[in-house]
């Protein structure tokens, strides 16, 4: 991989936004990052460790805002296919799940990854560089499994590949169609039969440099209590994530059948912990709050899908007061722009409290930046020795002209459509004007499934 550099006109580093920052990038990394200046002649760390040397000639420059990579730590690429079919009449998240399961009994290897692909590239476009991929789609239609058994998985990980950005491939089990059902319809093709089984096939599976293998359980209707010490036992190194408390309805079949809430029978399982992330976490107990919060469970929100389908809004301020780590994701794909995500994190907590400022600038570009969560821990910063991500916005839209140019104009005016210049460890993945490529492979990937 050859080696860069660029001169960023304003850059997020070291928890703030600076001037005329030089980064050089050799291998996929940052091998310097220096706030440059002619009256400063010695390229050496400042008390913030940010060096501070002499304007170089050569680099590229790019104007606007510059952020580390974004992580979208919760994905299911499938749903990408639904964005505007899904809105007519009223309905809750149980009349959506029925369209949303006519799109995955479609689905084949080839499709997938043409879909997968072309909803990646909209995320790069979006200044993504990272996604966690909650991947249940595993078998053919009627439950068989593909001559090879992870073959939509591995559809995933190379879309991805080709589209530019890392991808944690949560390989997820998914046994039950609810407490004590058998799995039934496109559910079929989700399941392995059994926690032991499925581990057998995800360990066929293998990390590399820009892949991490995760697991995820599906959720605790899905999969059942004597089932989850297999999943937790197999996922032990490596991120584990879960959908959880989405919905009141599996809230009250939870207590029904076990006594205990969903956080309560993970927390029984020993599920939760600094490796694990929670998706949704929208109704919970105090009890709940502080099984996630005191190992340090991350929490993935998705404002966006939490609010399309009609889940309500969790408590992520008082998630994180217990001691979670919140993250984002774009969850169903109703958008891909995790600006819209951060912002929706402080303006729901508002109208939930009917108070502002819950949410601090540089606390929403923390969550929007977790690529821990998806196992890539050195990712998310421009500093010396992480990835070389840089995401950048322009500070001159109707949007974000006379903001500021700093983290509030990152975390409260800019969109996904400001992004003009994305780099994914050290490669350029997205500039301005390939939007028209991205939204005619789209068309034609969906085209295929909706024919």
């Amino acid at each position: 991989m050859s080696a860069s550099a660029y001169l960023l006109e304003r850059a997020w580093v070291g928890g703030a936004v600076r001037d005329d920052v030089l980064v050089e990038i050799e291998g996929g990394r940052f091998t310097r990052v220096s706030a440059v200046s002619s009256q400063n002649p010695h390229d050496t760390p400042g008390p913030d460790g940010v060096s501070r040397g002499v304007r170089p000639a050569g680099p590229r420059r790019l104007p606007g805002l510059t952020l580390p990579g974004l992580a979208n730590c919760h994905s299911h690429a499938f749903h990408r296919a639904l964005r505007g079919r899904t809105q007519r009449g009223r309905g809750t998240f149980w009349t959506w799940r029925d369209q949303m399961y006519d799109v995955a009994a479609r689905l084949d290897p080839d499709t997938y990854f043409g879909l997968a692909r072309a909803t990646y590239r909209e995320m790069a476009a979006a200044g993504i560089t990272t996604v966690g991929e909650f991947h249940y789609l595993h078998h053919q239609p009627d439950g068989t499994p593909y001559d090879d058994p992870n073959a939509m998985g591995r559809a995933l990980v190379a879309a991805a590949a080709e589209a530019g950005v890392r991808i944690a491939l949560l390989d997820t089990c998914y046994l039950s169609s609810g407490f004590g059902r058998p799995v039934e319809g496109a559910q079929v093709r989700y399941s392995d039969r059994s926690a032991a089984a499925w581990a057998d096939r995800v360990a066929q599976l293998n990390d590399d440099d820009r892949t991490r293998i995760g697991a995820a359980i599906h959720s605790v209707r899905a999969v059942p209590r004597e089932e989850l010490p297999t999943v937790v036992a197999a996922a032990a190194g490596r991120p584990l994530h879960a959908h959880l408390s989405e919905q009141v309805a599996e809230n009250d079949a939870c207590l029904a059948t076990y006594g205990v809430t969903p956080t309560g029978l993970l927390h029984d399982a020993g599920a939760l912990g600094p490796l694990t992330t929670v998706v949704h976490a929208t109704h919970l107990t105090g009890a709940d709050l502080m099984h996630l919060g005191g190992p340090a469970t991350r929490a993935c929100f998705c404002p966006t899908t939490e609010r399309d389908l009609g889940d309500g809004i969790g408590p992520g301020r008082a998630l994180q007061q217990a001691g979670a780590v919140l993250t984002l994701g774009s969850d169903s794909h109703a958008v891909i722009d995790l600006f819209e995500e951060m912002r929706a994190l402080e303006m729901d907590e508002r109208l939930a409290t009917q108070q502002r400022g819950h949410w601090a600038a540089a606390e929403l570009l923390e969550a929007a930046t977790a690529h821990a969560s998806l196992g890539f821990d050195d990712a998310g910063a421009i500093a010396v020795g992480q990835r070389a991500d840089l995401v950048t916005l322009d500070t001159s839209t109707v949007r974000t002209a006379g903001t500021g140019a700093d983290e509030n104009t990152a975390a409260f005016a800019a969109t996904a459509a400001d992004v003009v210049h994305v780099v994914a460890d050290g490669a350029v993945v997205f500039r301005r004007g390939d939007e028209a490529d991205v939204g005619r492979e789209l068309d034609a990937a969906i085209g295929r499934i909706h024919p």
